[in-house]
């Protein structure tokens, strides 16, 4: 009758994230509990069933590309600078680089689905003790930037500014990390 079960992990078909099932509602409608902890109500056609771990975090989510130059404007790919030995990585926000349609979507689901990815992304490089995220964030009307920027303030061991404007004019910030030696 359902394909999911109460408590079931599942993924999203057309996005990145995960999340508990919650409970069934009329219509196919699933209420569930995302990755950032927020409960939202899908359409069971939406989610699929995750068979094991190696499913939720995939290894070539973010591709590491040697390059002596960094890709301008590039989407889930990363340089490592091989003279400094810097790493970097660049996200970008922009939702139709997230969604294959956004189409229905209302504004703040639209942010939301932005926060969770850079939220995650910023795990991953922290993590991964990348030393420069640069996320493009577009410029609009500065909800994403506000938002991302409020995140960052409560965040130790950072320091976060504009980006580089010839590189990415004024819609981008970059995060530096400072990781302990440990």
């Amino acid at each position: 009758m359902f394909k999911f079960s109460p408590g079931e992990i599942v993924g999203f078909l057309h996005e990145k994230g995960k999340a508990e099932i919650l409970d069934y509602l009329n219509n196919f409608q699933v209420r569930i509990l995302n990755d950032l902890g927020f409960e939202e109500i899908r359409p069971e056609n939406e989610l699929i069933k995750i068979f094991g771990t190696e499913y939720i975090n995939p290894p070539s989510d973010i591709e590491i590309i040697k390059t002596s130059k960094p890709k301008k404007n590039s989407l889930f790919t990363s340089s490592l600078v091989t003279k400094t030995k810097e790493s970097k990585w660049e996200i970008d926000l922009h939702i139709e680089h997230l969604l294959d349609s956004h189409n229905g979507l209302s504004n703040t689901e639209i942010l939301l689905k932005q926060l969770t990815h850079f939220r995650s992304t910023y795990s991953k490089a922290k993590s991964q003790r990348i030393n420069k995220l640069i996320v493009i964030h577009g410029v609009g009307e500065g909800v994403l930037k506000n938002e991302i920027r409020m995140f960052l303030a409560r965040q130790e061991h950072i320091e976060f500014y504009d980006a580089s404007y010839l590189d990415y004019g004024k819609g981008a910030t970059e995060i530096r990390f400072y990781h302990s030696k440990f």
